[in-house]
């Protein structure tokens, strides 16, 4: 089942106010419900080749793999969806082409990416991060961050050393904990939770929270829930207001209808409310 008709996505990236170039890098696959958002480090250019093949890989092994996988399989010893398996696997393989290229090429020596996935799958979505690239969801009006960026600041926030409001203002707040691309392997967060009609998703690199706080956020994904290519350029247009001194990147989807795995009796059911 495409999803195309389903969930409505819109993306954005841009350079901003300060970088010479754009280490950020974007997919969506509206079809089948995937979104992949990297934002690259390293020294020269060799960022922008970790996010870009950090893209490159997981949409292209996901729209593989995703053919293949049944409509509602689990795995019973992780108790994970299939889809969600998948998932892990493709940022496997997308943590092993980095490396492989960094060990490999000296002029991309170092190089890493941050990562957040989003794949929508039977009403759910899998979430899947690295770094401090994130996740927002808005709901009947409230924001909430889905990922917990792996960083030095957000790690003193957790002992208590800083509060939420200290870290935006933190001089380490861009220290990252986590990447993909560094070495051999990678720790992924994942988790599934169940998607509602009406939800808004963003997923954004640090250009954007870093130059606007979470109420600017929800009140820009709120006014533009409507409009998610005008949603989508307001943000970036506002990150870059406040001086723009990162890439800044976006990713939206909306949950317009349900979109449960439909077999039988079920689909007919379904198909008198479509």
């Amino acid at each position: 089942m495409s999803l195309r008709d389903r969930i409505s996505m819109a993306g954005l990236t841009h350079t901003g106010q300060v970088r010479e170039h754009n280490e950020d890098c974007i997919g969506l696959r509206p079809e089948v419900g995937l979104l992949v958002l990297a934002d690259g480090m390293g020294g020269l250019k060799a960022g922008e080749v970790a996010s870009a093949m950090a893209v490159e890989v997981i949409t292209a092994e996901l729209e593989a793999e995703l053919e293949e996988i049944p409509a509602a399989g689990h795995d019973e010893a992780s108790g994970y969806a299939l889809h969600s398996l998948a998932v892990g696997r493709a940022i496997t393989k997308a943590n092993a082409s980095i490396f492989g290229v960094a060990q490999s090429q000296p002029q991309c020596a170092g190089m890493g990416t941050t990562l957040v996935v989003g794949l929508f799958f039977d009403n759910r979505l899998t979430v899947a991060h690295v770094g401090d690239s994130r996740m927002y969801r808005l709901r009947e009006g409230v924001l909430e961050q889905v990922t917990s960026d792996h960083s030095l600041v957000q790690e003193l926030v957790d002992r208590g050393f800083y509060t939420p409001e200290e870290a935006r203002h933190a001089t380490n707040k861009n220290i990252v904990t986590r990447a993909l691309g560094i070495g051999a392997a990678v720790d992924v967060d994942m988790h599934e939770e169940l998607a509602l009609m009406g939800d808004l998703y963003l997923l954004c690199s640090d250009g954007l929270n870093d130059m606007i706080d979470d109420e600017q956020i929800r009140t820009i994904l709120a006014e533009n829930r409507g409009n998610l290519d005008a949603a989508a350029e307001i943000l970036v247009d506002a990150a870059n207001a406040e001086g723009g001194r990162d890439n800044v990147s976006v990713l939206l989807a909306r949950v317009d209808r349900p979109f449960p795995v439909a077999t039988g009796w079920f689909r007919r059911m379904v198909s008198w409310f479509d």
